[in-house]
């Protein structure tokens, strides 16, 4: 009999998972998208760690890395920000939790891939830092469009995350925020509007 492995299945269930539990949202966001969301991120800052920055990072392994950094939550759930950092022995509990709900998915894949997932799945390795600062930018970039909405329940967020990365040692972070960020706060027309005096404007 053929054995069959429910890894690939078990992560595609990321987008039923709903983020921002607590929070009323103008549009839910899954897992799946803020997964996404955070391996583009990933993938921009150690680019630009490695272009401006003097960095030696791979920007592959910094994507796929965040496209799995949540899968844990398949099993835990999208425990809240507030419950998750209550105390220092919550936190603990909930990271045996995650290695746990780790274990559990790896035990999915072929004994020769886990090797390959571990990593993926417990962010280890040098590119692990861009993706924890590529999460809080998505987070950030989900309370900036909020915002753009109306939606005051996510000003408090939105003040604290631009508080932490503020406080990032990654350049690419400051250079992201001052350069791409304020992308964000537009319409779509300001978005696609060529730049002053750019060649497309003279047209």
């Amino acid at each position: 009999m053929k054995k069959h492995y429910h890894f690939f299945a078990m992560a595609s269930r990321m987008k039923h998972i709903n983020r921002w539990g607590l929070m009323r949202n103008t549009h839910s966001e899954s897992l799946s998208e803020h997964s996404h969301e955070t391996a583009v991120l990933a993938h921009a800052l150690a680019i630009l760690e490695n272009s401006r920055f003097g960095g030696d990072f791979d920007p592959d392994h910094a994507a796929a890395m965040a496209l799995f950094h949540d899968t844990t939550e398949i099993i835990t759930g999208d425990l809240p920000t507030p419950v998750k950092y209550y105390s220092a022995e919550l936190r603990e509990a909930y990271r045996r939790v995650e290695n746990a709900a780790a274990d559990r998915l790896l035990s999915m894949l072929p004994e020769e891939l886990r090797k390959e997932y571990d990593p993926l799945l417990r962010e280890q390795g040098k590119e692990a830092p861009l993706v924890k600062a590529a999460d809080k930018l998505s987070a950030l970039i989900k309370c900036i469009e909020e915002g753009r909405m109306g939606n005051r329940d996510f000003a408090s967020a939105e003040a604290s995350l631009r508080s932490v990365l503020q406080e990032c040692p990654l350049q690419s972070v400051a250079y992201f925020c001052e350069h791409f960020l304020p992308s964000y706060s537009l319409t779509l027309d300001e978005q696609s509007a060529p730049e002053p005096g750019s060649a497309a404007q003279r047209q």
